[in-house]
């Protein structure tokens, strides 16, 4: 995962707290449930995103590798 992306997915991880947590420091009684939600799709879409393009990575360097064995 770059490191863009694991900003980002830090980001996440703490817009969830946020969504529980309030300003106070006590736990709200009604979450911010859209912050939530974002927070969690964010996360998978990132997770997703950065899977597949190490997956992309590493079928370009297989290739290269066949290319220069034969």
């Amino acid at each position: 995962m770059d490191k863009y992306a694991s900003v980002i997915l830090g980001c996440m991880i703490v817009g969830i707290g946020i969504a529980f947590v309030s300003p106070d420091g006590e736990i709200r009684e009604e979450p911010f449930f859209a912050l939530f939600w974002a927070s969690i799709i964010g996360a998978i879409a990132i997770i997703i995103y950065s899977s597949y393009s190490a997956r992309k990575k590493q079928r370009e360097a297989n290739k290269q590798r066949k290319k220069f064995k034969k």
